[in-house]
């Protein structure tokens, strides 16, 4: 599976099921970007801190870190646009 479309489908998982901001995400942006070998468990904790200190909210930031991690630039447009779909559709 291509990268790009791995990291919208996993991000797209973590908006659609995740509620409550996006502290209610990191639990399973966690259990996803760990248990995937993208990030190890001190490099997610570091990618929290700079969310934290970026303005913005907190799950786009990790999303776009991510996937900027793994993809690239484009990769960080694809994460990041995989976690706020859901959001979108559901406004719609």
């Amino acid at each position: 599976m291509s990268i790009y479309l791995e990291l919208f489908l996993t991000f797209f998982k973590i908006g659609l099921f995740s509620f409550g901001g996006g502290y209610g995400m990191l639990p399973l942006m966690e259990q996803e970007s760990v248990g995937r070998g993208w990030l190890l468990q001190g490099d997610f904790l570091n990618f929290l801190a700079i969310s934290e200190s970026t303005p913005g909210p907190i799950a786009v930031n990790m999303a776009t870190f991510i996937g900027s991690l793994k993809g690239g630039m484009l990769g960080g447009m694809v994460a990041t646009l995989g976690a706020i779909t859901p959001s979108i559709i559901i406004i719609l």
